[in-house]
């Protein structure tokens, strides 16, 4: 599975590619994304990984925005604006190549916007994160991933992420009352997966499964 989006990757010529790696909480987002870059790395390619937690608005201007609600976390949680002028717009085939992998690092708060890195005429950005294909920065992507996953798989792995750092009852709230509320305005206003090129099923974590690969000539594999 791998050997083929790396294979759509290296299909879109030798440029900038900015990949999307997007779906609900616990569906293995980032895990995919280190795999998909390790990869692609082992071709020769240089990548370079980001992801959307990190260009969250600080935590100084909650008292402006709320964020805690399901609605308050998918319309204001994130900075569009720095995702776009930081990091997807100098990776652009006609950027700059200076690419800003933070915005504000969300543990600490420091702000590492002016922390740039080169990414050069061919190279790949591989970026997680919830919401990534909504409107608003889906223009930006060459290669867009959705991944599926059952409800309740999705719950119960992202429970057992958060729950070692916070206790099972403070993971389970955040799901509860935010992110599963943020990913149903989502999927609702936006249908993320309509908007993919690749689907995988990610309920099995040990047997993940292309549902949907849309080949740089405009075919569709299904299985």
């Amino acid at each position: 599975m791998l050997a083929d989006i790396v294979g759509q990757v290296h299909g879109l010529g030798d440029r900038r590619v900015r990949v999307a790696v997007d779906g609900p909480t616990g569906a293995g987002k980032t895990t995919l994304g280190h795999e998909l870059a390790q990869h692609l790395a082992e071709t020769g390619r240089v990548v370079l990984r980001a992801s959307l937690d990190d260009f969250k608005r600080p935590w100084a201007e909650a008292h402006l925005h709320d964020r805690i609600s399901g609605e308050g976390y998918y319309r204001n949680a994130f900075d569009l604006d720095a995702i776009g002028r930081l990091l997807l717009e100098p990776a652009h085939p006609a950027g700059n190549g200076l690419v800003a992998l933070c915005s504000i690092d969300p543990l600490t708060q420091i702000d590492h916007s002016h922390d740039r890195v080169t990414m050069p005429p061919n190279g790949s950005l591989i970026v997680d994160g919830v919401f990534a294909l909504r409107p608003e920065l889906d223009h930006h992507w060459d290669l867009r991933i959705w991944i599926d996953i059952d409800p309740g798989v999705s719950a119960r792995r992202a429970i057992d992420r958060d729950a070692d750092r916070e206790g099972s009852a403070q993971a389970e709230a955040p799901l509860r009352d935010r992110y599963d509320p943020a990913e149903a305005i989502y999927t609702s206003e936006v249908d993320p997966r309509s908007r993919a090129d690749i689907v995988i099923d990610n309920t099995d974590i040990d047997h993940p499964r292309l549902r949907r690969l849309r080949t740089s000539g405009g075919g569709t594999m299904r299985s």
